[in-house]
C-alpha cells in the first residue's frame, strides 16, 4: 500500500483527471467511489474503490458508501497520538493524507425550474459534508479540497515541498468549513419553503432560523466611505441579479454604485413599456417610459437634469444604439440593462470609466427583503404588487380622467422607489418633480416643487403615505395639480378629502402604503 492516501470524490469532475496524475506522480495511492473512480480508470490511472478500503459495498443506491470507521478513521487519527496510531493498526485502517470532494449539486438543483421534490432530496449530500468535516477537524495532518480552484496550488506545493504546509491545510479547512455551512444554510432554507409532501408552505411563514449564504465575489475599494472597508458577495443558489451580474466596461463596481444599480434596476423592471430610470442616492431623479428607450431617457432626464450628474442609470429593455447616443451625453457612472445591442458599446466603449453591467432578474425570485440591526436582523416580504386601474377608490365628488388615472398609476410607481416621506408629481408615463426623504410630507412636496424643472401645471401627485393633514394637497394645489392618490387611512382622511373637492382636484385611494426606509 502506498505510503499516502488520497481519497477523491467529487460530483464537479473539472481537473479531476490531472490533479490526480499529479498526486500519483508524487507517491500518493488513490481512492474514489462511483462516478470519480470511473472517470479516473477511463484515463488509466490506478484507483482503489472505497468498498475495497471498507470491506462494506456501496448500497442504498450510494446512499451509503464512505460512512464507514476505515473512512473516518482513517481521517480523524491524530498523528501526533501514538494511542490514536495503535488504534487504526490495529484494525488495519490506513491513515489518509489528503481529501478531495465537492458536494451533490442541492443548489444548483434547487435553483432549477421544475425541480421535483425528490430531486432535491436525492442531492442532500450526507457522506461528503461528513467527510470534509472530518479532514477539517484534522487539518494539522489531512489536507481537504473542497473546490477544483485549489487542485493546482496544492499539487504545486506538494511537488516543491513533498507535502502541503500547515498554513495551506488550515486556510483549506476554514475553506472547508464555510462550504458546509453554506451547503446546510442551502439545504435548511429550500426546505422551510416546503411541506412534509414537498407542496410550497403557506407564503405567510417564515423560517424559524435564518441562514445567511454568500460567497465572497470580490473586495470593493471601499465602502460608502473611503474609510470603509468592504467586499461583494452572492448567494450560490440564487442565479441572477445585480451580485452575479456581468461587468462589460469600466471601471470597479463601487459599494455605492451597486446599492444605487440595485434601485435603478429594480425600478426600470416595473414597467412593461420601455422604461428608464435615473437613480441619484438611491432615489428617483427622474423616470419615464416612452416609444423606445431614447424617448424615454429624454423625458426622464427632463425630469431633473442637475441631479442626473453622476447618477446610475437602470433600463428594462437591451440598450439600443439611440439611447446609448442619448447617454453619452450626460456624465453617468453606471448603467444596468438586461443587454446591450454592439452598437451600444462601441458608442460607450470611449466613456472607459463609464461602468456598464449586464444583468437578469434573479432566480428563484427574492421573497424576502433583509435588512440588519444591531444584534441581528430584520426580514420582511418584499414590497410587490400595485392596484389596477379599476382597483383605485375614487373618494372626490370629482372622478379623475383617464389621462389623470394613468398619471395617477404611474406617480404612484415610482412614489414606492422614493425614500419616504415620498412625493411624486407626474403626468402619464413620466415623473414631473419629486420629493424624497423628508421629515415632514408638506416640506416633501415643497422640496418638490423648488427643485421642478418642468412645468408643475396640470400634474398629479402621489403620495406614499396618508395625509396627516390637507396641507401637503393645499400646498401642491397651488402648483397647479389636478388629482392625487395616496393609500388613505389617516383619522383625518375626511379633512384631506374635503380640501381636493373646494380645490376641484380628483383623489383616488389605493388601501396600500410603500414606506422605503
Amino acid at each position: 500500500m502506498p505510503a499516502r492516501l488520497a481519497l477523491l470524490s467529487v460530483s464537479d469532475k473539472t481537473g479531476l483527471v490531472e490533479f490526480a496524475r499529479r498526486l500519483t506522480a508524487a507517491g500518493f495511492g488513490l481512492v474514489s467511489t462511483g462516478g470519480s473512480a470511473r472517470t479516473l480508470r477511463d484515463a488509466r490511472l490506478a484507483v482503489r474503490d472505497v468498498a475495497e478500503l471498507t470491506g462494506f459495498p456501496e448500497m442504498l443506491d450510494g446512499r451509503v458508501k464512505t460512512l464507514h470507521p476505515a473512512v473516518h478513521g482513517g481521517l480523524l487519527a491524530r498523528r501526533d497520538q501514538p494511542s490514536h496510531l495503535e488504534q487504526i493498526a490495529a484494525h488495519g485502517i490506513a491513515p489518509i493524507a489528503l481529501i478531495a470532494v465537492n458536494l451533490y449539486p442541492f443548489e444548483a438543483t434547487a435553483g432549477r425550474p421544475g425541480a421535483s421534490f425528490e430531486d432535491l432530496i436525492e442531492n442532500i449530500d450526507i457522506g461528503g459534508p461528513a467527510m470534509i468535516r472530518s479532514a477539517a477537524k484534522n487539518f494539522s495532518a489531512v489536507t481537504v479540497i473542497t473546490t477544483p480552484e485549489d487542485y493546482a496550488g496544492v499539487a504545486a506545493e506538494i511537488e516543491s515541498h513533498g507535502e502541503t504546509s500547515l498554513a495551506t491545510r488550515w486556510r483549506l479547512a476554514q475553506k472547508a468549513y464555510a462550504r458546509t455551512a453554506a451547503y446546510d444554510a442551502a439545504i435548511a432554507a429550500t426546505l422551510a419553503g416546503r411541506d412534509a409532501h414537498g407542496a410550497p408552505a403557506p407564503e405567510a411563514a417564515f423560517p424559524n432560523s435564518l441562514h445567511l449564504r454568500g460567497e465572497k465575489r470580490r473586495d470593493l475599494r471601499y465602502g460608502e466611505n473611503p474609510h470603509q472597508h468592504a467586499a461583494l458577495y452572492a448567494d450560490p443558489a440564487v442565479h441572477g441579479g445585480l451580485a452575479h451580474a456581468e461587468p462589460l466596461q469600466g471601471k470597479e463596481l463601487s459599494f455605492n454604485n451597486l446599492v444605487d444599480l440595485q434601485a435603478c434596476w429594480d425600478l426600470a423592471q416595473e414597467f412593461t413599456a420601455p422604461a428608464v430610470a435615473i437613480i441619484k442616492h438611491t432615489n428617483p431623479a427622474g423616470c419615464a417610459t416612452g416609444a423606445d428607450l431614447a424617448a424615454a431617457y429624454a423625458r426622464a432626464l427632463a425630469c431633473d437634469p442637475v441631479s442626473a450628474f453622476g447618477s446610475v442609470i437602470g433600463v428594462n429593455r437591451p440598450l439600443d444604439a439611440a439611447a446609448a447616443r442619448a447617454m453619452r451625453e450626460l456624465f453617468v457612472e453606471c448603467i444596468a440593462a438586461p443587454g446591450y445591442t454592439p452598437e451600444a458599446r462601441e458608442i460607450l466603449a470611449a466613456k472607459t470609466n463609464l461602468r456598464l453591467v449586464a444583468l437578469r432578474p434573479p432566480a428563484p425570485p427574492q421573497r424576502y427583503h433583509l435588512k440588519q440591526i444591531s444584534g441581528g436582523w430584520l426580514l420582511q416580504d418584499q414590497d410587490q404588487g400595485l392596484p389596477d386601474l379599476e382597483q383605485l377608490k375614487v373618494v372626490t365628488r370629482r372622478p379623475p380622467t383617464q389621462e389623470e388615472l394613468e398619471a395617477l398609476r404611474f406617480g404612484w410607481v415610482v412614489a414606492k422607489h422614493v425614500k419616504s416621506n415620498a412625493i411624486v408629481f407626474a403626468r402619464p408615463g413620466q415623473t414631473v418633480a419629486v420629493g424624497a426623504g423628508q421629515m415632514s410630507r408638506v416640506d416633501a412636496v415643497k422640496i418638490a416643487a423648488l427643485k421642478a424643472q418642468l412645468p408643475l401645471a396640470g400634474s398629479v401627485l402621489a403620495s406614499d403615505a396618508f395625509f396627516p393633514f390637507p396641507d401637503s394637497i393645499e400646498e401642491a394645489a397651488r402648483h397647479g395639480i389636478t388629482a392625487v392618490i395616496q393609500p388613505g387611512g389617516s383619522v383625518k382622511d375626511a379633512e384631506s378629502i374635503a380640501a381636493c373637492d373646494r380645490l376641484g382636484l380628483a383623489m383616488v385611494l389605493t388601501g396600500r402604503r410603500h414606506f422605503r426606509h
